[in-house]
């Protein structure tokens, strides 16, 4: 059945999808939201469907709420200090959507199946609505209304990046005999499969934060666990204590730190203000050797809390690359007990190898070594791509969706000019790191899977990371949350904001990103965008209409920049993001026109009493206090408080 035409919205409702529907009727309360949610909870990542044993976060109480609606202790159980267990996270998010009414605007055990614009320039979303609850990620029932329609003037996509498992190619898969599933689904097989029979052994293939968070699971609950890393990937996970460096401070408060964001080169970095700073580290000889110093030091630091070189097997999980060259990768070890004393104690073996082929209840591996299984999670990732077709087929291109490019005429030359300005602002970026000799690209368990993350060679091109450079003037469609960082919730806030702004034909300041017009510009006329020059104070908004040329250059140097930056991590198919986060929110406040120095506002310094010493204590506390959700309470009143001055 189609429904009539309707100003709505469609997002999933995560962290991202949560605050988009919320914003956008803050801005916008008589506007009809329709949010079509696939599970039976809200939460994505976090839904009650999810919640495995022993699931956390890798931040602590505090880091991860949104501004206007703190995780008191008494409500979530969680004291200061602790990490979050998934079932705080899972009732915190089911209880900011009671509060602010969101629930009425879900439709749960709805599965989006395609999106495609009409001939009238609406959004058909159609969907299919699930009567009985999902098992395993899969759509339950389907009810005979299969064929439903939604035509939507404004579309957000939110579906993430961790939606749909990706399961690599195994050969002889049909003839295991024993479960064999995605960590995703580890809620669903663990009771099944964590049974204490004397013959259960559970092997896990992959070496993500997913590989240990399963590993310890079985572990802990006495369960003998064979790891497999595969020899033919990029090896395993940067894991950290959450206290570090020899001052012992805390890893996700670093990350939010703007005088240790100034070590990561970012193509983005200048919208801090603090241009000038950046180019001494990244286009000065001593600024690239104290630049390096700094990240041995980190990493020197991590390797040796971690003591991975002082037994066998712990040394198997050493990470092969440098932890420059990754970004949200870099987890945290949460748990409540040791995991390496699970390894060192043999509960846990490590074995680096390729699976060969599997056959009864039997894990053949490259090395010739065959391991008993009565269970195999493979923790290998995601699709990194939303679960939707998107039509005609074709339109992943126009939608900024990873894509193909059959031939290299195809190519934007865009493409080779961002990659040369990149090179030449960031030297360090030249020096690659070198990708293991076994590596080999698997490939997907399903045929002819057209979301193959390894087999589509072009990344999400969004500007902003938002929006389609074909549709930035037609205002109607966006993406939330096709990032990964470790500011989850204020990048969250910040995309949710912008994206209200642009649906409403707002103006968006972006001119302070650039004073070029198109990618033909020369080198001095993007410098401010880089980093190269001090930016200057506001200047005036640009119109309603975006400078097509500008938006194709800025989103496809933006996007090509992760490429080069995190090559051991996602940046080279998605923006994945660690010490450049906040700089991200820095661009999309300036955008917005809102103060990005939340810590310190300059130009109020009298009336503020920030002048003097209290100066000195405020830019202190800008430069070296971690950003958090705190800083950033009211963003939407301010916004439409400065609506109200224009």
């Amino acid at each position: 059945m189609k429904e009539p035409l309707e100003p709505s919205l469609t997002p999933e409702t995560g962290w991202s999808g949560l605050v988009m529907v919320k914003t956008y009727l803050d801005v916008n309360p008589n506007a009809k939201v329709v949010a079509l949610e696939s599970a039976n909870s809200v939460g994505g990542v976090w839904s009650e469907e999810r919640m495995y044993p022993g699931l956390r976060t890798n931040n602590l109480y505090g880091t991860l709420e949104y501004s206007d609606f703190p995780m008191d202790e008494e409500t979530f159980g969680v004291k200061a200090g602790e990490f979050i267990p998934g079932p705080a996270v899972h009732k915190y998010l089911r209880s900011y959507a009671d509060k602010f009414n969101i629930h009425r605007r879900i439709r749960f055990g709805t599965w989006v199946k395609t999106v495609e614009r009409d001939s009238e320039g609406a959004w058909l979303v159609s969907y299919a609505q699930s009567t009985s609850p999902a098992v395993n990620g899969a759509i339950g029932t389907i009810s005979k209304r299969s064929s439903n329609q939604i035509r939507a003037k404004k579309v957000v996509i939110s579906t993430g990046l961790t939606s749909e498992p990706f399961i690599p190619h195994i050969p002889g898969s049909d003839t295991f005999e024993a479960p064999l599933f995605h960590a995703r689904h580890l809620l669903d097989n663990f009771a099944k499969t964590a049974t204490p029979e004397a013959d259960t052994n559970i092997v896990i293939y992959g070496s993500a934060k997913s590989a240990y968070d399963s590993a310890y699971a079985y572990a802990s609950q006495g369960i003998p666990v064979d790891w497999v890393v595969r020899e033919s990937g990029h090896g395993p996970v940067w894991m950290a204590p959450i206290h570090v460096t020899p001052l012992k401070k805390r890893l996700d408060h670093l990350v939010g730190v703007r005088f240790l964001t100034w070590f990561s080169p970012c193509v983005w970095g200048a919208f801090d203000g603090f241009g000038f700073i950046r180019k001494f580290f990244h286009n000065t000889p001593i600024g690239r050797w104290i630049v390096d110093r700094f990240w041995e030091i980190l990493a020197g630091d991590v390797m040796a809390l971690n003591g991975y070189d002082k037994h066998p097997e712990t040394k198997k999980l050493k990470p092969w690359t440098p932890a420059f060259w990754i970004a949200s990768s870099l987890s945290i070890l949460n748990y409540p007990t040791d995991i390496y004393d699970y390894i060192r104690n043999g509960k846990i073996k490590i074995h680096v190898a390729d699976i060969d082929h599997l056959s009864a209840q039997k894990i053949h591996l490259s090395n010739n070594t065959t391991l008993p299984a009565t269970a195999l999670v493979c923790a290998t990732g995601w699709t990194h791509h939303p679960s939707i077709t998107f039509l005609p087929s074709g339109a992943s291109r126009s939608l900024g969706l990873p894509h193909t490019t059959s031939e290299k005429k195809d190519l934007d030359p865009l493409i080779q000019q961002a990659d040369q300005h990149i090179l030449d602002h960031y030297p360090r970026l030249r020096s690659q790191p070198n990708q293991s000799k076994n590596y080999k690209t698997p490939t997907s368990s399903k045929v002819a899977d057209k979301t193959d993350p390894y087999a589509l060679d072009q990344p999400f091109r969004l500007y902003r990371f938002m929006v389609p450079p074909t549709y930035i003037n037609d205002r109607s469609i966006g993406y939330t949350g096709m990032m990964l960082s470790l500011h989850t919730s204020v990048c969250a806030q910040a995309q949710a904001l912008w994206l209200t702004a642009y649906f409403g034909g707002e103006k968006l300041d972006c001119s302070s990103s650039s004073s070029s017009s198109s990618s033909s510009s020369s080198q001095s006329s993007t410098t401010t965008m880089n980093g190269h020059k001090p930016e200057k104070e506001k200047t005036t908004p640009q119109t309603t209409r975006f400078d097509e040329k500008e938006v194709s250059w800025i989103t496809t140097l933006h996007s090509q920049f992760g490429r080069w930056r995190y090559p051991a991590g996602h940046g080279k198919r998605f923006p994945d993001m660690a010490f450049d986060a906040i700089p991200y929110v820095d661009m999309l406040l300036r955008d917005l026109g809102l103060e990005w120095r939340r810590k310190v506002k300059v130009e109020n310094a009298k009336e503020t009493g920030y002048a003097g010493w209290s100066a000195v204590k405020a830019w202190w506390r800008e430069i070296f206090w971690p950003y958090g959700p705190s800083d950033y309470v009211g963003l939407v009143d301010e916004w439409r408080a400065s609506k109200k001055d224009v």
